[in-house]
């Protein structure tokens, strides 16, 4: 072999030796020791997405300690906390507009403060927070649970068409934030335009709302009885029977509910068949 060719294999069993336990410790995957986590939740008429890490008690106390009282803490590990918001919310009362926030917590033994930033980078370097980025700054009742959460968890629960809680939970901590919606004044709006004069009315989910929400039943059943000209299904008829027992019509609410079991039977949904059932039970107690 020419001592050219020695020169050339010498140094690419060099470079080779170099690079190659750099590539293998590149594929090498490991667990996060607070690993990432993303919620999501349709709300009112827009979606919450809660994007931030997990970390664990492992043995250690939490707040007093390893999160200290009075200080600003990120509401997790490693980067932001990041909460985007699609339509315009109240949190505790306080109207936060649409977009994507840091979420910064002061945790004390009895309240929270709980504060929404634009700063989306500052991660753990609470030290540098800014008060002048804040968009809004409330306080939130700290709970004591009787059970010891091991993973710092952030939920969105008691979901309702127009509040929810995003609930901050760790060791035996729990810190629900009230969030609301008005979505009323918009969905009425919306109803209101979109009853435009032709044979594609939303008929039944005008008349669906107007139930649902106690509004003016009147209404609703001549919506529903639209949507049953559109389409005599049995979900469309079983409305026309919910609507007809909020006004006291046990009668009419029998026979509504009668003709969409029979419907519903020939369907094959055996569901409606038992809330029809149950509706009728109902509506003879009603009557007497």
């Amino acid at each position: 072999m020419k001592k050219s060719q020695l020169i050339f294999l010498s140094i690419g069993f060099a470079i080779t030796s170099l690079v190659a336990p750099q590539a293998i410790a590149q594929q090498l995957k490991v667990p996060a020791p607070s690993p990432g986590a993303t919620v999501k939740q349709n709300f009112g008429l827009g979606e919450i997405t809660i994007e931030y890490s997990r970390p664990g008690m492992k043995g250690r106390t939490i707040f007093g300690d390893v999160v200290p009282f009075g200080k600003i803490w990120r509401t997790g590990a490693n980067a932001t906390t990041k909460v985007t918001f699609t339509d315009t919310v109240k949190i505790e009362d306080k109207t936060l507009a649409p977009g994507t926030y840091g979420l910064y917590t002061i945790p004390n033994k009895d309240k929270w403060d709980i504060m929404f930033t634009t700063d989306l980078t500052l991660g753990g370097n609470v030290a540098d927070y800014k008060t002048d980025k804040e968009v809004l700054h409330v306080q939130a009742k700290a709970n004591t649970t009787m059970n010891k959460l091991e993973t710092f968890t952030i939920t969105i629960a008691d979901v309702t068409p127009n509040s929810a809680n995003i609930v901050l939970e760790w060791d035996k901590t729990s810190v629900p934030v009230k969030v609301t919606t008005d979505i009323d004044s918009k969905v009425m709006r919306n109803i209101t335009s979109s009853m435009s004069p032709d044979d594609k009315r939303p008929y039944f989910q005008a008349a669906s709302y107007y139930y649902e929400n106690d509004k003016d039943m009147n209404q609703a059943l001549i919506w529903v009885n639209k949507a049953i000209e559109q389409n005599k299904a049995f979900y469309v008829v079983h409305l026309k029977a919910k609507i007809q027992m909020k006004m006291k019509d046990y009668k009419g609410a029998t026979e509504s509910a009668e003709q969409s079991m029979a419907l519903a039977k020939d369907a094959k949904n055996d569901d409606y068949v038992k809330l029809n059932e149950k509706l009728i039970a109902e509506a003879k107690k009603g009557g007497k």
